[in-house]
């Protein structure tokens, strides 16, 4: 019934009245928050919500969008924008602002949000008006965890905003420290809906739906070696099964793959510790299993960081291991890490009387490892397959393995299970324009999403031109997809391939060496619109070819360096240079 008060006249107050009765509560609650969205703001209606994101892999992105949604559903009047299409001052015309920002290798800002955050750290707008919250997102195996969120927060607080709420820092398991960072930010702007944001997203779900929290048993079609007799590398080709999954990809995406501990090292924590498979123990989220399940499928016992170490610490009192941590041992303890694992804290620093509970309080839990997408869902409809190198390695006497490399090259035989889940990469995306040259780095594994691409193009019929840069140790032995390549050769979905295999001359030859020889040529590619893509090792390959991309640029382009410099940016601001790197 429309009270007698309100501001309408008879007829439209009965007529408001029959529509209202016919409504069920969530309709009626979802109208209300839609008419307080076209309404002007009032004092008591919920505050106005910028939403900024720096992505990497898509995460930020996907939970900047999901921070949309629950704000609209909320009738709060939100907008999103990507960090790479703003620029400082923006945010001093935002009343509420609210960053989702990861960091990515060594404390590094995500490459689209670098020249964001590279004026940002110089230029001062005034922010005082201006109320701010921060979710970082970050990987406490690294020593710079959610550095640009904290670098962010800082200089936000330093120009005179004001916090709304305090930062957030999400491991890789970030899903319950983001709920909880989204429900805080609400609470304060306040909203028409009483739900929380968590409660939200999984209303909003289907009721059966493959993804991060429901992972998909993809059965293995084939696990093949791609290397020859005599090699010192061992990478597999995998071919998992998606028939019934419902999942969906795009060239250029990767592949979530949930692991499960190998059994030596799930024995070393045994032995070390003698606690017994079958106590129960109960996990972050209250969940509750044997502590031999735990080990094997829910927790990360391999990664050693310092947060893990400081954890520890906490359980008992070690001056050794104090001093270790301590801010004058900064690079003491970097060095203590590097190639050890969990197990040798156990075993160096032991703690008397530690029960498998607490142990249990200071993992993480294991992470899911991502793989670029090695094949075109049209060249191989209702397949996806991965390209992976097994990491196998001596520390401190030991013998190490990557947990999931290692995991799909020895536990994932043809007919077994994988859990997956895709996950979407919207910045490595082949041109719209089926006509568009484009120019393919990738070394070793890197080669991945490369596959994909030439399959992808070839199954369109693409014209535009296509390069491959191809590097890795041995002709004889490492070529991988070599046969393939020359089929794409012979067919037209590729048009040039060039290779360096660095071990097999005195002098090591890289990928940026061949890049270098052919300079005149690539340059000449990017003037007529080629996209330039890059994928691989961050830390060593991906530095050298961007260094050698700018000196292309600057030499035949008869630019200064700081111009060639801004030639290149500029290709990464019209997304026609974009990499894929770890």
């Amino acid at each position: 019934m429309i009270p007698p008060h309100a501001p309408f006249s008879p007829e439209q107050s009965a007529s408001l009245t029959a529509l209202l009765s016919g409504f069920s509560p969530e309709q009626s609650t979802w109208l209300s928050g839609f008419l307080a969205g076209l309404s002007p703001q009032s004092a008591a209606a919920p505050a106005g919500l910028t939403i900024v994101y720096g992505t990497e892999s898509g995460n930020c992105e996907e939970l900047a969008d999901r921070t949309l949604k629950a704000a609209k559903k909320k009738g709060i009047k939100a907008t999103m924008k990507n960090l790479a299409e703003m620029a400082p001052a923006d945010l001093g015309k935002v009343d509420n602002l609210a960053v989702i920002i990861s960091t990515w290798g060594d404390g590094e800002p995500p490459e689209a949000a670098e020249g964001f955050m590279g004026a940002f750290a110089t230029e001062s707008p005034d922010l005082k008006g201006t109320r701010f919250t921060v979710c970082a997102l970050g990987d406490t195996s690294y020593e710079k965890y959610c550095e640009m969120g904290r670098v962010f927060d800082t200089r936000l607080e330093a120009l005179g905003a004001e916090r709304i709420t305090e930062r957030e820092e999400c491991d890789v398991d970030f899903e319950d420290s983001y709920a909880a960072w989204a429900d805080r930010l609400f609470a304060e702007l306040g909203s028409g809906a009483a739900a929380p944001v968590a409660a939200f997203n999984a209303a909003a779900a289907p009721a059966v739906e493959y993804g991060k929290k429901n992972y998909f048993p993809s059965e293995v079609l084939d696990n093949v070696l791609l290397n020859g007799e005599g090699t010192a590398k061992e990478t597999v080709h995998v071919e998992l099964s998606l028939e019934g999954s419902g999942l969906t990809y795009e060239a250029g995406d990767a592949l979530a793959v949930v692991p499960f501990n190998a059994e030596d090292v799930i024995n070393g924590i045994l032995k070390v510790t003698g606690f017994s498979e079958s106590e129960e123990v109960e996990i972050k989220g209250g969940e509750k299993f044997s502590f031999g399940e735990a080990l094997r499928s829910k927790l990360d016992i391999t990664a050693l960081s310092r947060a893990i170490v400081k954890k520890y610490l906490a359980l008992a009192a070690n001056a050794d291991l104090e001093k270790l941590l301590s801010d004058e041992s900064k690079a003491e303890f970097m060095d203590w890490i590097w190639g050890r694992q969990i197990v040798d804290l156990l075993e160096t620093y032991p703690i008397k009387g530690l029960t498998a509970q607490q142990f249990t309080s200071i993992l993480r839990k294991l992470p899911p490892r991502l793989y670029s997408i090695a094949s075109s869902p049209k060249a191989h409809p209702g397949e996806v397959h991965l390209t992976v190198a097994a990491v196998r390695y001596e520390g401190h006497g030991k013998d190490r393995k990557g947990v999931a490399s290692t995991f799909l090259a020895d536990e994932a035989p043809v007919g077994d299970k994988v859990q997956v889940y895709v996950h979407s990469n919207k910045n490595f995306r082949l041109p719209e324009d089926d006509a568009a040259p484009i120019i393919m780095v990738g070394p070793g594994t890197g080669i991945a999403p490369f596959r994909a691409f030439v399959e992808e193009r070839g199954e369109r019929g693409a014209k535009g031109e296509s390069w491959l840069f191809f590097g890795d140790q041995k002709y004889n032995f490492d070529f991988l997809y070599q046969l393939e390549w020359q089929d794409h050769l012979k067919s037209g979905a590729l048009s040039q391939l060039d290779v360096a295999f660095s071990r097999d001359q005195p002098e090591k030859v890289y990928v940026q060496d061949v890049i270098k020889k052919n300079a005149a040529e690539v340059y000449a590619w990017l003037e007529k619109g080629a996209y330039f893509y890059v994928c691989g090792d961050a830390n060593r390959m991906a530095k050298d070819v961007h260094d050698t991309l700018i000196e292309i640029v600057s030499t035949h382009g008869k630019l200064s360096t700081e111009e060639a410099t801004a030639y290149v940016a500029q290709l990464k601001k019209d997304k026609r240079y974009q990499r894929d790197v770890y």
